[in-house]
């Protein structure tokens, strides 16, 4: 049985400020409408074993809502990938599908890199 962390995991030891709160503070990203966000869909190969992913930069949206884009690109692209770090990670060369499709879905300032 694993022992109990006493301690928080934000690497804050010791704060001398008597404001000062271990709770993280939340992110108030304001998200801007589809047609307003700049995209780029990317081709990447670094630190992937040599295998290539189509990566889509730039979202200004919360976590929750780039997940579920992401959920959408996948099921459309009929391929693995993930959502992490405002970024959507396609596994393989999908890039012409990407941007076909975030255009249909109102992404109309969406460009291939």
């Amino acid at each position: 049985m694993p022992k109990k962390k006493l301690y928080n995991k934000t690497g804050i030891v010791y704060s001398t400020s008597p404001d000062f709160d271990f709770e993280k503070e939340e992110e108030n990203v304001e998200s801007l409408p589809p047609n307003e966000q700049l995209l780029k869909v990317v081709l990447d190969k670094k630190h992937r074993g040599g295998k290539t992913v189509s990566i889509v930069k730039g979202f200004v949206m919360k976590e929750e809502e780039i997940a579920g884009l992401a959920k959408q690109l996948k099921s459309f692209c009929g391929s693995g990938g993930s959502a992490k770090d405002h970024e959507i990670i396609i596994q393989g060369d999908h890039r012409d599908k990407i941007v076909q499709w975030l255009v249909k879905n109102g992404f109309s300032k969406t460009r291939k890199i």
